[in-house]
């Protein structure tokens, strides 16, 4: 063979290498943006898990708080109810979302308020244990968020650079939405009874 056939052979090696490589980098990320979603949507599982726990403690102390034990009975059905993908994801996915999982930490809130209204609920070794569980997974949950948003990031970074963009948009890899702060969330939420 001649040597322009070889050197055309060549370069097209090098270009078929690079698109599989390229392909193959966007599912990895692809991948650890779900893994990271998961991970989002593990720790608020286990927000809603305890949620039941803590509104059982609360209830034998305060029963007639129903009002607030029923608000938060509430935000925590409607946040569950909701489930995203988050390769399909639209930025109002996402912002439904947040905002289920706002009312029930504004929820929480207001159910943790009233435990100031009684000393012996204060004290309940129960109530104390699950109050610094829901704690740690409001830290969890940040965590994951912020995990998420970088995985989020990476992948959105990667498939808007030249040259992956031509393998990107080739084979349909999409901007994926990222969590926001949600409007007015650098006011701290006032609780009032």
């Amino acid at each position: 063979m001649k040597k322009s056939t070889w050197i055309i052979l060549g370069v097209v090696a090098v270009i078929l290498v690079w698109a599989v490589s390229s392909y193959n980098g966007l599912v990895n990320k692809d991948v650890k943006v779900a893994e990271a979603w998961a991970n989002v949507e593990t720790v608020y599982q286990r927000r809603a898990d305890l949620i039941p726990n803590l509104v059982n403690t609360v209830k034998g102390y305060a029963a007639h708080e129903q009002e607030t034990l029923q608000a938060v009975t509430e935000a925590r059905a409607n946040a569950t109810s909701i489930n995203i993908n988050p390769a399909t994801a639209t930025a109002e996915d996402m912002e439904r979302y947040m905002a289920a999982q706002q009312e029930v930490g504004s929820a929480l809130g207001r159910l943790i308020a009233i435990a100031e209204n009684y000393p012996d609920l204060k004290a309940n070794q129960n109530f104390l244990e699950l109050q610094k569980q829901l704690e740690g997974t409001e830290n969890r949950i940040s965590t994951e968020r912020r995990k998420y948003n970088e995985a989020v990031k990476e992948f959105n970074t990667s498939i808007r650079r030249f040259p992956t963009n031509l393998i990107a948009g080739m084979f349909g890899f999409e901007k994926q939405a990222m969590f926001e702060a949600q409007e007015g969330a650098e006011v701290a939420p006032q609780v009032e009874f």
